[in-house]
């Protein structure tokens, strides 16, 4: 059996604007350091045999803070990005909080159903490549709900929102 540690990465400059940030590469804040410093302190005590991130900056730094060495391997994965907001990206987002049905968005803007097929890739991806070994892997809100909501075979509705730095574990 595979364990994942499935991690939201740190506070970053955009959370705390509230912008919305989608694959732009994003900052964590000193408070989004202490959070990932936190996890890894959590973690001391854990073999992990493998660090997976999203390939966007907030995530490699938050796992690298994680796993506590500067050099530590970190394989990154385009699997782990945050949805693709399209013309939401960069927007602030109680603006956008009046924009209920997704039929009225622009087109640009990844669809769930793609959302969660690229989290069942990622779940393959793990489960194939690291059979009987502990992945931690850094990724995104909505991107990870993404994952559990596969995971769990419920709707995303159903999967509780991750904090910044929040930790869930999957058995695969």
């Amino acid at each position: 059996m595979t364990t994942l540690y499935l991690v939201r990465h740190g506070e970053t400059v955009d959370n705390v604007k509230r912008i919305m940030q989608g694959q732009t590469q994003g900052e964590l804040t000193e408070n989004g350091c202490q959070q990932a410093m936190q996890v890894g302190e959590n973690f001391a005590s854990v073999a992990i045999d493998v660090y997976i991130s999203s390939d966007l900056k907030r995530c490699i730094d938050t796992c690298r803070i994680i796993a506590g060495k500067p050099d530590v391997n970190i394989i990154q994965s385009k699997l782990l990005r945050e949805r693709d907001w399209g013309s939401f990206t960069g927007k602030y987002i109680p603006e956008l909080a009046n924009l209920n049905n997704p039929d009225e968005w622009p087109k640009d803007i990844e669809t769930l159903d793609e959302l969660k097929t690229r989290a069942a890739q990622f779940l393959a991806f793990v489960k194939e490549n690291y059979e009987n070994k502990t992945v931690l892997a850094v990724g995104h809100g909505i991107i990870n709900k993404a994952i559990q909501s596969v995971y769990h075979n419920k709707p995303m509705n159903e999967i509780a929102v991750m904090k910044n730095a929040d930790v869930r574990i999957l058995e695969l």
